[in-house]
């Protein structure tokens, strides 16, 4: 019997419908919070990991980030060193103003009132804060990548969290603000928003026609996930230039679809939705840039042009050493892996043919993608002569994905390394060779991070505490830009010369006080000679004048018969020019005119070896006395 109302009650498959929707909506969610908590996590980690890093490991650390970020805060007269890159426009200002951003924040958001010593810690804090958040980003983008190709919740996903946090690499470099830590984030945050399908499809039987017909940007969220990792491409590439090797390695495959399966979704359509997303966001970013950079250098330019014009055309890279052209298989790659680099080899070497594995189409692409970027840039660096680990660390997500289900197979008894599901008896294997694998992770990475080279940092904050000690009144910072030095004596005081290697210890991100006043070696390079000619053969820059012939170097340096450079209150120099030192300024020596009476105040252990003779030994800090006489000086 109809009684003439509609029927509240759903049918089987409505009810169906709606519980499948329920688990979807349920699962997305578990999904998210799950991410969330990994984020925390891994930044509670990173940010350990940045306070146990106490080391100096290279110049471009401080040089090509902290220091023009210094700048930009505080201004000409703040003792930022800018090297003559920065001089010469070779450098993008954006990752510099990443740090600037902190400074800033310090600089505006404390009180008048603050100590100029608690001040200092903060601004020795900002840039390990920062990048902490920038490691933690590239450890679980690494993460969330592999869960999209291998499945969420995979064990070899779970693998490569394990190895991103493990590699004692990560752990010595990944807290430091190089540019290719940054460069390292962007790329792996670009690869994990890049539409792998574009790679190939799943068959969808239609015999037709060789083009896929799944859809692909058909949804404006499947655009802009296109256009995020273009522009976080296009910031990589403009940061360091050769980045751009990785997209054009994955560009060619999209485009030739050489050993790649499935079926190729690069319709016509397709095609021009990627061409114009690529010059719609490569725009935006070259734009970004252009404004940045005409802000901060003050007139129009374009540093990676640059950058390749020095470093490529004019060659000026051979300046700061050569390495044999098989520097990154022998040594670039097992110091980049150390532990895992057995697995790295056999996953590089089984993704050619990762169908056989059984993996989806389009995770099987992704890995033959990711062998096919590091190919290419191995290749293509080795043909550069300056070559350095760290210009390989964008490649490390992919070693760690490449490697993921090899050391998953290796040491637990999971069957299916992609599987969702955890396995129920979930068991370990060669256990003897994990624990030593760890215990050498822990070793290397604790040693690097804590010891090896720890004294170029120390001599910093000994030099600012006795800064802060010997000068109380003259902590202020910024200094006003008109500002004028009424102490006499003060004006004319240099506290400290480092008679190191160029470079050889951060500047003023740790120094810190503007008035600390401080010297350097120095060594530019030959900028304006010609690759191969005489003049850039026998050009010597300040550093290898000293090494060359230390006493004429001192005479150079304060001349008998001229003013010369002020005396400094400390010299700063490792152990082995300690005889050079007594020897000039004994009573009877070349500068016995300056009555200084040298004194050992401070020395550092510096490593168990070093990459350099010249920095071999103790790092050392002597008094010259000089500021405490009170008899005039001789002329």
């Amino acid at each position: 019997m109809n009684s003439g109302k509609k029927s509240n009650a759903k049918g089987p498959s409505a009810i169906a419908r709606g519980s499948a929707k329920s688990a979807k909506s349920s699962v997305t969610t578990l999904v998210t919070v799950q991410a969330r908590e990994a984020l925390a996590v891994i930044f509670a980690l990173r940010l350990v990991n940045a306070l146990c890093v106490r080391t100096f490991f290279q110049p471009d650390e401080y040089f090509q980030a902290l220091e023009p970020a210094w700048r930009m805060v505080f201004g000409d007269n703040s003792g930022a060193w800018l090297t003559w890159e920065w001089q010469h426009q070779l450098r993008s200002s954006v990752h510099p103003a990443v740090f600037a951003f902190g400074y800033w924040i310090v600089q505006n958001f404390w009180g008048p009132g603050i100590s100029p010593k608690l001040k200092a810690k903060w601004l020795l804090a900002v840039p390990k804060i920062l990048q902490t958040g920038f490691a933690a980003l590239s450890d679980w983008y690494s993460w969330r990548l592999a869960e999209k190709l291998y499945g969420h919740g995979s064990a070899a996903a779970w693998s490569v969290l394990l190895m991103t946090l493990l590699n004692p690499w990560q752990w010595y470099t990944a807290t430091r603000s190089f540019s290719n830590c940054f460069e390292t984030t962007l790329t792996v945050m670009a690869l994990y928003y890049w539409p792998w399908e574009l790679l190939g499809t799943e068959d969808d039987g239609n015999a037709e026609s060789k083009y896929s017909s799944i859809p692909l940007f058909e949804t404006w969220s499947q655009i802009n996930t296109l256009r995020l990792s273009l522009i976080l491409a296009a910031f990589a590439v403009l940061l360091r230039p050769t980045n751009v090797l990785i997209w054009l390695a994955i560009g060619t495959l999209v485009l030739t679809r050489a050993t790649l399966s499935g079926q190729s979704p690069l319709t016509q359509r397709n095609l021009l939705v990627v061409y114009r997303e690529v010059l719609l966001c490569g725009s935006f970013a070259v734009g970004l840039s252009l404004l940045a950079d005409r802000q901060y250098f003050g007139e129009w330019t374009f540093p990676p042009l640059t950058f390749l014009h020095f470093n490529v055309a004019k060659d000026l890279a051979v300046f700061y050493g050569q390495n044999d052209w098989h520097y990154y298989l022998s040594q670039g790659i097992p110091l980049l892996c150390t532990t895992i680099t057995p697995f790295v080899l056999k996953g590089l070497y089984k993704s050619l043919d990762a169908e056989t594995s059984n993996w989806p189409i389009t995770t099987a692409n992704a890995l033959k993608a990711l062998t096919f970027t590091v190919f290419t840039n191995i290749s293509a660096l080795s043909f550069v002569s300056h070559k350095e680990v760290r210009f390989i660390t964008p490649l490390l997500p992919a070693f760690h994905i490449l490697a993921a289900p090899h050391i998953t197979s290796f040491f637990t008894t999971v069957t299916n390394v992609a599987s969702a599901r955890p396995a129920p008896n979930l068991g370990w294997k060669r256990t003897p060779l994990i624990v030593a694998g760890l215990l050498a992770n822990v070793i290397i990475g604790g040693y690097l991070s804590y010891f090896h080279a720890a004294a170029p940092i120390k001599v910093m904050d000994f030099l600012r505490t006795e800064f802060e000690n010997i000068h109380p009144k003259h902590l202020a910072f910024p200094l006003p830009a008109n500002a004028t030095v009424t102490d006499f004596d003060f004006s004319q005081e240099l506290f400290a010369l480092f008679l190191t290697p160029c470079h050889a210890t951060p500047w003023r991100s740790r120094l810190v006080y503007p008035e600390l006043r401080a010297r350097a070696l120095t060594c530019e390079p030959p900028i304006h000679t010609e690759p191969g000619s005489i003049q850039r053969q026998v050009y010597q820059d300040e550093t290898r004048r000293f090494y060359r012939n230390k006493i004429d170097f001192l005479k150079e340096l304060w001349p008998a018969d001229g003013p010369g450079e002020d005396m400094a209150r400390y010299i700063v120099g490792y152990e082995g020019i300690n005889s050079t030192l007594h020897e000039y300024f004994d009573w009877s020596g070349p500068g016995g005119r300056h009555k200084v009476e040298l004194k050992e105040v401070w020395s550092s252990w510096n490593g168990l070896f070093t990459d350099d003779d010249r920095k071999s030994g103790r790092l050392v800090v002597w008094a010259t006395g000089f500021y405490d006489k009170v008899f005039p000086i001789e002329p």
